[in-house]
């Protein structure tokens, strides 16, 4: 049974937006309150889970989350998700927030990822063109729990940890890395000024400098120089060929939209320069839309709708690739909102909430409507990058959980409710524990759940379409 502390705790939070009009609490204040949370909800309760609290299973999970795809994709939807138990979790982000919201939390509620796992850390360019680190996937951001964006965060390191042949207890030390460094980050900048929170950043130089080995120092260095090559110029020759400037079909990954709907991409990028702010809308339109085609990507973004454009600016050798992908309503939203949706338009939700929970984010996001569709739009190879998690060793899987617990705190914390959020973790040692207990179990859970996707395949449930 979930056990929940009204959000309200906050007093600067309407809605969502802080009213300067409002009486501050300060800050040692909403310590107390976060410390005064652990009666209603024991931190040791973090480590809980039990089957029978399911909403739904995978197999149903993946049934309704299938809903409104492309169906000849589905099939690649599918083989992508039973690649391997972390592949699973990828795209599983409906059924963990179905699971985590019937657990412990205490209702203190920032913007959260939605789907933060390990892979949904990168490389990319600010717009000073520094390459950063941070979150970078924020289709299912929405306010929500704390918990469940952590939880997900632990159970991702447990099941990579055991794909790339970790032990148990080097699974268990990677999560109790990631979350001592979330406790310590959140401590940290809850007790620092709320603009200087918005101004942290890390950028590829410091972390491979302050990497504690030097095979993460290695790790980090080659995955920040191929980040810096991936950039529109560079793609160019990979996806496009003949005589024009003509994005190449590469079925079924790469298609070709029918030509009434090539024309409502066009007339919608028009309509996206109205969201950019008045400086990036005046260069982005000095460009011309050269070809669209339609590219499959990710694991749980397959089978939605997501287009490139590519665009010719003043010359031949000045080019820019933009991504239109589908928004839809965040997986955890009907678990905070229940059927009242808090936005209107999905694709201003996820540009919002990533400028939100990023310190630098593209300059280029903004959102669209094509048809009855809602997107947003962003540059498509813009220094991205990440790093291999099959080739990760334990020691590198430890390092690097501790960055992004880092990078998750500082994303909670650039919102709302850090102080609360730190005076209920406190010292640490319990919430630690407690979410080592859980990733392992979660992590069964997952390994549970893969077999039973690939069973329902056996069966025919799903089509399958494995390797594409």
């Amino acid at each position: 049974m979930r056990h929940t502390v009204l959000a309200s705790l906050d007093p600067r939070q309407r809605d969502g937006f802080a009213l300067l009009s409002a009486p501050a609490l300060p800050r040692e204040a909403r310590q107390a309150l976060g410390k005064e949370l652990r009666e209603q909800v024991p931190r040791e309760a973090m480590a809980a889970w039990s089957p029978a609290n399911r909403r739904i299973g995978a197999v149903g999970s993946v049934r309704l989350t299938n809903e409104g795809r492309v169906d000849r994709l589905i099939p690649i939807r599918i083989g992508r998700m039973t690649a391997s138990p972390f592949a699973f979790l990828r795209g599983a982000a409906h059924l963990h927030a179905a699971d985590f919201s019937t657990l412990p939390a205490t209702g203190i509620q920032p913007v959260v990822c939605g789907d933060a796992h390990l892979g949904n850390f990168g490389f990319y360019a600010s717009p000073e063109r520094d390459l950063v680190f941070d979150l970078n996937d924020f289709d299912e951001a929405h306010p929500g729990a704390w918990e469940w964006d952590l939880r997900r965060l632990a159970v991702s390191i447990h099941v990579a940890g055991r794909q790339c042949s970790a032990t148990e207890e080097e699974c268990g030390a990677a999560v109790a890395r990631c979350v001592d460094a979330y406790r310590r980050s959140l401590r940290r900048l809850a007790s620092a000024p709320l603009l200087g929170r918005s101004y942290e950043r890390i950028e590829a130089d410091f972390l491979e400098e302050n990497a504690p080995r030097k095979g993460s120092r290695r790790a980090i260095a080659e995955a920040a120089r191929k980040a810096r090559r991936r950039t529109s110029d560079r793609a160019l020759p990979r996806f496009t060929g003949g005589e024009g400037r003509e994005i190449v079909a590469e079925p079924p990954l790469i298609t070709r939209p029918e030509p009434e709907q090539y024309e409502r991409i066009v007339l919608a990028l028009d309509d996206y320069l109205n969201t950019l702010p008045p400086h990036w809308s005046r260069v982005v339109g000095g460009y011309k839309v050269v070809d669209v085609a339609h590219k499959v990507v990710g694991v749980g973004s397959v089978g939605l709708r997501a287009y490139i454009a590519l665009c010719e600016g003043s010359g031949p050798d000045d080019v820019l690739f933009l991504q239109l992908k589908q928004a839809r309503r965040s997986v955890i939203a009907p678990f905070v909102h229940g059927e009242t949706a808090l936005h209107e338009h999905q694709g201003q939700r996820v540009v919002e909430y990533q400028q939100a929970l990023q310190t630098v984010s593209d300059p280029l996001l903004g959102w669209t409507t094509v048809g009855d569709r809602q997107y947003y739009v962003r540059q498509f190879r813009d220094m991205k990058g990440s790093f291999d998690l099959d080739d990760m060793e334990p020691a590198g899987l430890m390092d690097y959980a501790a960055i992004c617990g880092l990078l998750l705190a500082k994303g909670h914390a650039r919102t709302s409710g850090a102080s609360m959020i730190a005076g209920y973790l406190g010292g640490g040692g319990r919430v630690r524990r407690a979410l080592c207990r859980f990733a392992r179990a979660y992590a069964d859970q997952t390994e549970r759940d893969y077999e039973d996707l690939q069973a329902a395949v056996r069966a025919g449930v799903f089509p399958c379409e494995p390797g594409v």
